[in-house]
């Protein structure tokens, strides 16, 4: 795939978006895609694109949007107050698999981080990503920590952070 090109995402391509997260065999139940599109979806695009601290990214081919991911950036007082990223809601499209994206979308979120002077990329995946491990680890990802999360209750009249 040779004119793959990766760009901040942009309002146009939030439902390409939202489809590609929803692809998915292990967490995709959980997303509600299609138009029109949830208002949550809406809210967290805007809240994303106005941080300075977020960047979603799309990857496009002729085919249109066939990867996205987030990374976050991330003061921290730990490594000499270094800066962190984080990589979250990485997506390529089933259709679109094993021609070498994944690898193209981690090296431009990799090269992100290095133009902001993080000291560090980390990510998290699901324990029942398998293939998903094989694939960091041969990117050049170490499975050095242990993560925890807890879901909290959803409440949609909360709307502060």
């Amino acid at each position: 795939m040779t004119d793959l090109t990766f760009r901040r995402a942009e309002r146009a391509d939030l439902p390409a978006v939202v489809g590609l997260i929803a692809d998915d065999s292990i967490n995709g139940h959980r997303e509600r895609p299609g138009e029109p599109l949830q208002p949550g979806y809406l809210k967290a695009f805007e809240a994303i694109a106005a941080d300075p601290n977020n960047v979603l990214i799309v990857g496009e081919a002729e085919s249109g949007v066939v990867a996205t991911a987030q990374i976050t950036f991330v003061p921290c007082l730990t490594q000499q107050g270094g800066m962190r990223a984080i990589v979250e809601g990485v997506r390529v499209a089933s259709s679109a698999r094993s021609r070498g994206i994944g690898e193209k979308l981690m090296e431009h979120m990799s090269a992100l981080a290095e133009a902001r002077g993080c000291v560090s990329v980390q990510l998290t995946t699901s324990k029942a990503r398998v293939d998903a491990h094989r694939f960091y680890d041969r990117i050049g990802f170490s499975h050095s920590h242990l993560g925890y999360k807890r879901d909290l209750p959803r409440d949609s009249s909360r709307n502060s952070a």
